[in-house]
């Protein structure tokens, strides 16, 4: 599938976001198969930025600025950077296997057949903690080596003739923590209290004001959290964290509703009785979550929560809009979605807008390759992974490893 993207003058964010919709894809239960993605990657950045659903361990912040220092202090010239990095990284799944904790360890069962490194999918996130200050893509870093090692051997001299400097560019914060001697031949998960001090300052200068933020700051781990509105420490929260979370946890809640009628929809269709009746067992369930907070969700303040959205990446699609609208306005006023043609009308209508011919509902070829599971996981916004790193840097902070 990689070939068919090319990354030219792509910005970084959609890149992103591109790569991260082609490691989804064969993840079914977690797929944006209704086209809400927009609303939960606002809500997602808005707690966890930095953060995505297939980062794993919160040492990959540090362990792939590790590799890149080292190639430019070697002056790796551009045509041979990606190919020693890629070396390197493979050698630290090697290592990480090893450990007594190689849990997240990406690439684990790949290993040197790995298409997506862990370099790749921290890359955005390195930038967005300012960790990486490089402006670039990776690719773009990759062609740029020479021009690294050109200006790191030219000197530079002010008007007097005075010599000033190096003219290397700086392309990793100045603050990363110095790289294990024995790296990556013997590497782990485990930070340094130094390492989850560097971390966490890089969140709180970065984005001082998030949910991650406090966590790192005041929290404990969320352990037995399935959702960040879950946590034990939830009454402790800023209330401006709090009033974010009430908002994302009205539309996960809801939305998980249209996605679980979609897979109805899909088992009905494949007459698969067996996935038909889950569905609908599964329905009913969340028809009873729903009629227990009703009262909430009838005094949502949907003017404020497409505020939120729409100030973290701007506008959301009216066809998006239009959609969560519709179907809040349904769940709100029907007391059994899974049966009323209303529903089913509206979510047929939005796969065949968003899928055209592809639409499983309307084309039985596509519907054939359906697995059993499109996008029917209740929305979380990266809490799992979030709170993974999270606890790894508390863990750091409590370490007796300076």
């Amino acid at each position: 599938m990689s070939s068919v993207f090319q990354w030219l003058d792509y910005s970084e964010h959609e890149r992103r976001k591109s790569l991260e919709v082609i490691a989804l894809f064969q993840e079914q239960d977690t797929r944006d198969e209704l086209g809400v993605g927009a609303v939960r990657d606002a809500f997602a950045d808005l707690f966890f930025p930095g953060t995505s659903t297939i980062q794993t361990r919160a040492r990959y912040f540090l362990f792939v600025p590790w590799i890149y220092l080292e190639l430019e202090r070697r002056e790796i010239p551009s045509a041979e950077i990606a190919k020693r990095a890629r070396i390197a990284e493979i050698r630290l799944i090697d290592a990480l296997a090893r450990a007594d904790d190689a849990n997240g360890t990406i690439g684990i069962e790949a290993r040197d057949s790995l298409k997506r490194l862990p370099s790749n999918i921290y890359w955005q996130g390195l930038a967005e903690w300012g960790i990486r200050i490089f402006p670039g893509s990776q690719d773009q870093y990759h062609r740029a080596a020479d021009s690294f090692s050109a200006a790191r051997n030219r000197t530079v001299k002010n008007d007097d003739n005075e010599l000033v400097g190096d003219g290397a560019r700086v392309n990793w914060h100045a603050g990363i923590p110095t790289r294990p001697v024995d790296f990556p031949d013997d590497a782990s998960f485990r930070l340094t209290r130094r390492e989850a001090e560097y971390l966490r300052e890089r969140v709180f200068t970065r984005h001082p004001t998030t949910l991650l933020a406090f966590l790192l700051d005041r929290g404990r781990p969320g352990e037995g959290a399935d959702f960040p509105w879950q946590h034990a420490q939830l009454a402790e929260f800023l209330s401006r964290h709090q009033e974010q979370l009430d908002h994302a946890r009205n539309f996960s809640e809801v939305i998980h509703g249209a996605a679980l009628l979609y897979n109805l929809m899909l088992s009905e269709a494949a007459n698969r009785e067996a996935w038909t009746a889950d569905y609908a067992a599964r329905l009913v369930e969340w028809s009873q979550r729903r009629d227990q907070r009703h009262v909430a969700l009838a005094q949502w303040d949907r003017v404020r929560f497409w505020d939120i959205v729409s100030s973290v990446h701007g506008s959301v699609a009216f066809g998006t809009r239009r959609f969560v609208d519709r179907w809040i306005d349904l769940t709100l006023s029907l007391p059994d979605v899974g049966a009323s043609p209303r529903t089913r009308a509206l979510v047929a209508e939005r796969e065949l807008a968003l899928k055209g011919v592809q639409a499983r509902l309307a084309n039985p070829r596509a519907l054939e390759r359906w697995n059993g599971a499109a996008g029917a996981a209740q929305l979380n916004f990266r809490w799992g992974v979030s709170s993974q790193i999270i606890a790894d840097i508390h863990a750091g902070l409590a370490s007796s490893n300076a």
